[in-house]
């Protein structure tokens, strides 16, 4: 899978499930605390996929629901709820950073 590939490239330890499982494993493993729903996909359905994220991170309680898609020739993006992205983002210690402490 192109996004299993890409984030190895970066470093992390990122397993694809099966093609089209439908549901029966999550579409990546490996991001501690991300539930990866990943969509390769030219019609964006932001709502949907998170609706499914949301159902399949509750299912195998592996982390916060995020949703990774692209559309052909445009970059990988990553959609996630406010909350969860902002206790990414303090646990990363950049509000530290930011305020020069």
């Amino acid at each position: 899978m192109e996004l299993s590939r890409l984030l190895q490239g970066y470093g992390y330890d990122v397993q694809p499930g099966r093609a089209q499982s439908y549901g029966e494993v999550p579409d990546l493993t490996g991001l501690h605390g991300i539930h990866i729903e990943a969509k390769r996909c030219e019609q964006v359905r932001l709502s949907e996929w998170m609706a499914q994220a949301e159902r399949d991170a509750n299912r195998f309680q592996d982390g916060a629901p995020t949703v990774f898609f692209r559309r052909s020739r445009s970059p990988w993006l990553v959609v996630m709820k406010l909350e969860d992205w902002i206790r990414l983002y303090r646990k990363g210690g950049c509000d530290d950073e930011l305020l020069g402490n």
